[in-house]
């Protein structure tokens, strides 16, 4: 069980208006994300609580982090504002604990502030990206829209400010779900559902994200419970919205293991690449057995989200056969593992090609989308995950080709380029040295 940390958010209103930010896209905890200042409760920070009736019911602790974080984030001393009798109330709209499955652990005291006037804040321009002041039905309108990123308890917290900006408490922030009978899921983009089952997949991940995806026609991509239980779970928890196809990314098992007992069981087609059809079938040859297939390429629509077609695009590098999702107007970008939230992708085997999959993702910088989702991990905001990634591939080649220059041989190469990797992944990160070095060959630079 990892530890939970003490951390508050707050909220400050004025009129019928509340102050928003969304976070820089470079950041590396929730890129992206639209949320109100805030941040984790330090050791020494009830000697920043102010001294005023309006706090006499509240944690002296929490509160003075309140106090710091809205004063580093905003240039703004509540203690000041409340001597000028410029805050009219303050409440503790609820608690929200970042669930179990989750290996960073907040609880996140969220507090509503309404002022009397709206200061002139100095944004910490480290942070946020977009800081402003808005109606909350605004904001709940570009939710809606699928034009803001956010977290489960920010979205609560917009859904019942647009409902009545004088709420005083909000009971339901906390994420609860019921662990013996369903998988956690999640809904941080209007219409991107993100189910986290189980999966035999690579750690440090240990889930594998199944979206549901679709206006009327829903698709329900890369269902892959590990066993039986987390089986019964997951379909527990699709019922919820239904599934009218199922779409593989990909033909590695963490994304298709159990979806033919799903397929038959829903009476639905399986849609995949002609690649990722050719590599189950030759390890399982009765896979797809009873079950219709449709084969999709590159621009092939499968689906509409909020009204926009929803298309097809092939990014071989990781595999060969690799599908992406995306709406036209690119407000998401579904990645299967073409990067990871959590742990990193390995380029191996027949399908790895290293040269591909630079180019896949120098193209997916170069298209911008809004918000990229990856198959292990949280959606992020921006393209800068996957500029860190091609960095970090480019960092990489140069280490195997000087290494190369040296003389070491792939498996000499291990120890220094993987010495922070635990050994147990040292076949699959020696599979990525391999790839860097055809790739180098195909170029012409390993006898340079």
């Amino acid at each position: 069980m990892s530890k939970i940390i003490d951390a508050v958010s707050v909220v400050l209103t004025c009129g019928n208006e509340i102050f928003a930010i969304e976070r820089q896209y470079f950041l590396s905890a929730f890129p992206g994300y639209w949320a109100f200042p805030g941040g984790k409760v330090e050791a020494n920070d009830a000697l920043e609580c102010p001294d005023h009736p309006l706090l006499a019911s509240f944690d002296r602790r929490r509160f003075g982090a309140v106090r710091r974080e809205i004063r580093e984030e905003l240039g703004f001393d509540l203690g000041e504002e409340l001597s000028a009798g410029r805050v009219s109330s303050v409440q503790e709209l609820g608690l929200a604990v970042t669930p179990d499955f989750n290996p960073y652990r907040f609880a996140t005291y969220f507090y509503k502030i309404e002022l009397t006037q709206k200061p002139a804040f100095v944004v910490d321009r480290n942070e946020a990206r977009t800081a402003e002041w808005v109606s909350a039905d605004e904001l709940l309108r570009r939710y809606n829209l699928g034009c803001l990123l956010a977290v489960p308890p920010v979205v609560k917290v917009i859904q019942a400010l647009g409902e009545e900006i004088g709420v005083r408490s909000i009971p339901d922030l906390n994420f609860v779900y019921d662990a013996d009978r369903f998988v956690p899921w999640i809904e941080s983009l209007k219409g991107i559902r993100q189910l986290m089952p189980l999966s035999h997949t690579l750690p440090p991940a240990t889930r594998t994200n199944a979206f549901v995806i679709g206006d009327d026609l829903r698709l329900v991509v890369d269902p892959s419970p590990r066993d039986d239980n987390e089986y019964e779970k997951f379909v527990r928890t699709l019922a919820t919205f239904g599934a009218d196809k199922i779409f593989l990314t990909h033909h590695h098992p963490d994304h298709y293991e159990r979806s033919d007992r799903l397929a038959r069981e829903l009476g639905v087609p399986v849609v995949l690449s002609s690649y990722t059809l050719g590599r189950i079938l030759a390890v399982a040859p009765g896979f797809f057995d009873g079950i219709s297939v449709e084969v999709v390429a590159e621009g092939d629509q499968v689906t509409t989200w909020l009204g926009q077609r929803v298309r097809v695009m092939e990014i071989p590098g990781h595999d060969e056969g690799q599908l992406a999702l995306y709406p036209e107007d690119l407000s998401w970008f579904l990645a299967g593992d073409l990067f990871q939230g959590i742990g990193t992708v390995v380029i191996g085997g027949a399908e790895g090609d290293m040269k591909k999959y630079f180019s896949t993702l120098e193209r997916i910088i170069s298209l911008g989308p809004r918000v990229v989702f990856p198959s292990h991990g949280i959606g992020l905001g921006g393209t800068t995950v996957l500029e860190k990634t091609l960095s970090h591939r480019r960092q990489r080649e140069a280490q195997v080709l000087a290494l190369h220059h040296r003389g070491l041989a792939p498996e000499e190469m291990l120890p220094s380029i993987y010495a922070d990797v635990s050994r147990d992944l040292w076949p699959y990160a020696l599979e990525n040295i391999r790839k860097h070095l055809h790739k180098l060959e195909s170029e012409g630079l390993l006898g340079k």
